[in-house]
């Protein structure tokens, strides 16, 4: 407050002297305008200029009287003026001064807070959260304690922020953030480090399943919808665990092994994985496999094998479903479970579907020209269903393969629908208008609604594998499998029973009036030419007497 007073006086006494100076100029000037006045007066009265004269004018001339007043007023009065007029500037200039000060701390405040947190969720960035781990490590070593990293990923960001945009995903982003700051204890940190993965520090605790407990209790934490745009979402997580000086001793290397936990909880149970040495082999691999797909797909490295559908009432062949595999030349068979999310992150699964469907549709069209009157299904994903430009790659594969709509079928799962069930009821729409026959895979493992499946043209429901592998000795699986039969028979649709293996399964099936059998007891998904020999010889076995 004291250097406050003292700028102020000093800024007063700078700008009062410059006032005072131009007073004084001021006076000096009104004192020689008397001197020449004085003197004409003079001059006029005596006819000269001398002491006699001036004496004689001021004698006589009592406006000169008045006149010679003049300057020390105004002397005073400028006197008086400037003192206010610098103090009043003064005072004007210290409050900018101020205020610019004000402004300058808190733009150099928001920039040191915008480097360390995350704009989004104003949660701590990487870089802040690097720097507390550090601490943390150095605190736990002096404590002789454990500290935990854990990753916690939003798996299905990129479908949301693909669907929904930027705005609702930073919402959810932002529900995210709330919640696991809700669940972590008071020392521990939760950061964002990357666009779908947030971090959680858990330092110095003696408690070597404490971080286990942490995830659990995320994972309970994140379990319940998020809303969106009046829209109730399930948020998909990975957590992959990493333990303080087990796994390393350095940030660097901790997080680097946590992001290798996260890959492999992705394919877990859990949901969550703590590191071992072991899992090192699988993150080069899926590195390597993510930029060779795409070269797969170039070079024709993938395949598509084909399992047979037969109606169950007449026994004759209903048609294929076409399944894509891929050999690698040095890891050997990768199932589609592995490659297929991995295409699905990226723009890859365009590409894989394009590719899929010029196969299938060509393959088609050489059966029926060869007079075979089959039905061949191929599998669309959640990304496909969301792309606009689906009916259109369809209708340009469709045109150069020669294909009747009629004679494919297009399976989409569940999941898949009810993602963005709005979206995906359009593309539907679109397909169904252009005559192709679509099918609902798995029914029964997702969250379906009847309402949108009511509203949905479909031709057939397809029922999981799941239940039809243990119908025969589960009496649950029993039921779920006749109710679906007929439901989907109230809604005008054929169905498919998936995994039959065994001829019991079979006749239960007949005896529930399922129309079609797809599973290992008819054959296994088989490549093109043994396929070709399966209808050959195998599929008249299937065959009825009389149908």
């Amino acid at each position: 407050m004291e250097f406050a007073k003292n700028l102020l006086s000093d800024n007063v006494r700078v700008l009062k002297s410059q006032v005072s100076k131009t007073a004084y100029q001021g006076v000096a000037i009104a004192i020689g305008s008397i001197v020449i006045a004085t003197l004409v007066v003079g001059y006029y009265q005596t006819g000269g200029i001398s002491l006699e004269a001036i004496a004689k004018a001021h004698s006589e001339n009592y406006a000169l009287w008045m006149l010679d007043s003049i300057p020390f007023v105004f002397g005073f009065w400028g006197q008086y003026s400037s003192s206010v007029m610098a103090y009043q500037a003064g005072a004007m200039i210290f409050d900018q001064t101020q205020e610019l000060r004000f402004r300058a701390e808190s733009m150099e405040k928001q920039a040191n807070y915008s480097a360390t947190h995350d704009p989004a969720t104003d949660l701590p960035n990487r870089a802040l959260f690097y720097d507390r781990v550090e601490q943390a490590i150095l605190s736990a070593n002096s404590q002789n304690k454990l500290l935990s990293i854990l990753l916690v990923e939003f798996a299905n960001f990129k479908e949301v922020y693909d669907t929904l945009g930027r705005n609702s995903s930073d919402q959810i982003l932002k529900q995210m953030a709330t919640r696991l700051q809700s669940v972590v204890l008071g020392a521990d940190s939760v950061a964002r480090i990357d666009g779908n993965i947030f971090s959680l520090l858990m330092p110095a605790t003696d408690n070597e399943n404490a971080a286990i407990v942490l995830a659990k209790n995320v994972q309970a934490a994140l379990d319940p919808p998020f809303k969106a745009e009046h829209l109730n979402l399930a948020i998909h997580s990975n957590i992959g665990i990493v333990n303080f000086p087990e796994h390393g001793e350095d940030v660097d290397t901790l997080v680097q092994k946590a992001g290798v936990a996260l890959f492999m909880a992705a394919k877990s149970h859990e949901g969550y994985v703590v590191y071992t040495p072991s899992f090192d082999d699988h993150s080069p691999r899926r590195l390597t496999l993510m930029s060779e797909l795409r070269q797969a797909i170039d070079k024709e490295h993938l395949h598509i094998y084909y399992q047979p559908k037969v109606s169950i009432k007449t026994g004759r062949l209903y048609g294929a479903e076409a399944l894509v595999r891929w050999q690698h030349p040095r890891h050997g068979f990768i199932a589609p479970d592995e490659f297929i999310p991995m295409a699905e992150r990226t723009r890859t699964i365009k590409h894989l579907t394009r590719w899929a469907l010029h196969k299938t549709f060509k393959q088609c069209a050489e059966w029926h020209r060869q007079g075979l009157d089959m039905t061949v299904s191929v599998n669309l994903s959640a990304r496909d269903l969301h792309d606009p430009e689906l009916p259109d790659i369809v209708a340009g594969v469709a045109a150069s393969t020669g294909v009747k709509p009629a004679w494919m079928m297009l399976e989409i799962t569940e999941s898949s629908i009810m993602t963005d069930p709005e979206r995906s009821l359009d593309i539907i729409l679109r397909l169904h208008e252009m005559g192709y026959k679509l099918s609902i895979d798995d029914f029964g493992t997702g969250y379906s609604s009847l309402a949108y499946l009511k509203k949905m043209p479909l031709t057939e429901l397809k029922i999981d594998k799941s239940f039809v592998c243990d119908v025969l000795h589960s009496e649950n699986d029993a039921v779920i499998v006749k109710a679906t039969i007929n439901l989907a028979h109230n809604l005008g649709l054929q169905v498919t029973a998936e995994g039959v293996e065994s001829q019991q399964v079979m006749e239960l099936l007949e005896g529930y009036e399922c129309d079609v059998a797809q599973g290992y007891l008819l054959s296994r998904p088989i490549p093109l030419d043994q396929f070709n020999q399966w209808m050959r010889v195998e599929a008249a076995a299937f065959h009825k007497p009389g149908c």
